[in-house]
């Protein structure tokens, strides 16, 4: 990875914890780590309950989340004992997330991955740490109830 690419990237995670912490009023710390070994996240969120693992990816046409970093993102989480998230921007676009269904419900596939706002990331982490049963509002047909 070029000097180039490490810059964009350093910029973008001191970005997202910005605005996570905004968001959720945990701090996140950059993981100096991550460069030297795989498997770690790229932030480091100051509450353990945290339920996620973040993967940040900054890309210039990214306009929607490679298989390659769920599968990253993966691999971390597991590690880590968390639910992989994928928070990722390309050029002139707002950062998405990506997690697995699984995150709203055990009974979802771990394949299957869905995409979010930062907000929506952010309601449904704090959800989790709440220890809410969001299906439990969410009726047969999928409608919230």
């Amino acid at each position: 990875m070029g000097s180039l690419s490490r810059t964009k990237g350093a910029a973008y995670e001191r970005e997202v914890a910005k605005e996570l912490f905004d968001l959720t009023g945990i701090t996140f710390a950059r993981n100096l780590r991550q460069y030297q070994q795989a498997g770690n996240d790229d932030l480091i969120p100051d509450d353990p309950a945290f339920p996620f693992s973040p993967e940040l990816k900054r890309r210039a046409k990214a306009y929607t989340c490679a298989d390659e970093w769920k599968q990253q993102a993966t691999k971390a989480a597991e590690k880590q004992g968390k639910l992989p998230a994928v928070i990722w921007r390309g050029d002139h676009m707002k950062s998405r997330v990506s997690v697995p269904m699984r995150a709203f419900c055990a009974a979802f596939p771990a394949d299957q991955w869905v995409d979010l706002s930062l907000e929506g990331f952010a309601l449904l982490a704090r959800e989790i740490m709440a220890g809410a049963a969001l299906t439990e509002t969410i009726e047969h047909r999928g409608e919230v109830g």
